[in-house]
């Protein structure tokens, strides 16, 4: 019998935080629960992450692991439309840009979502159920 496996947002296993040097940008991803760290790795990639930022320029994704953090950073190039000075967008800092990390779909199994996932529901995306799950916050 195989495992039963969900999506859910990467909001629900870890949170993040991102900021500016120039025009890169660098994002943080940093699980809640060090069990998390084998679907964080899989799961959130530099290809991943330079797709979700293709639409402002993004040339290169460079991902750092920090096994022993359960944690991820990323540095993005050219994704501030060339920084504070000469960007136009509202946000050129990047400061909320780890937002848009956090929003990737996972995978991974429902039985770990359940110990570790925060929220108060689960979708089963495999049997389009809802199920019960998450820690008691």
């Amino acid at each position: 019998m195989t495992e039963r496996r969900i999506t859910l947002p990467l909001h629900r296993i870890a949170h993040g935080r991102s900021g500016d040097k120039g025009n890169r940008l660098n994002i943080s991803v940093i699980a809640y629960h060090p069990e998390a760290w084998p679907v964080l790795f899989a799961e959130v990639t530099e290809e991943r992450v330079r797709a979700l930022f293709a639409h402002r320029g993004a040339s290169r994704v460079t991902r750092y692991a920090l096994p022993r953090l359960a944690a991820l950073n990323f540095v993005i190039d050219d994704a501030l439309e060339g920084g504070v000075n000469s960007g136009l967008g509202l946000d050129t800092h990047g400061k909320a840009s780890a937002f848009r990390v956090l929003g990737l779909p996972i995978d991974m199994p429902e039985i770990l979502a359940r110990r570790i996932a925060v929220g108060p529901r689960l979708e089963t995306a495999l049997y389009n159920e809802t199920v019960p799950g998450g820690p008691p916050r």
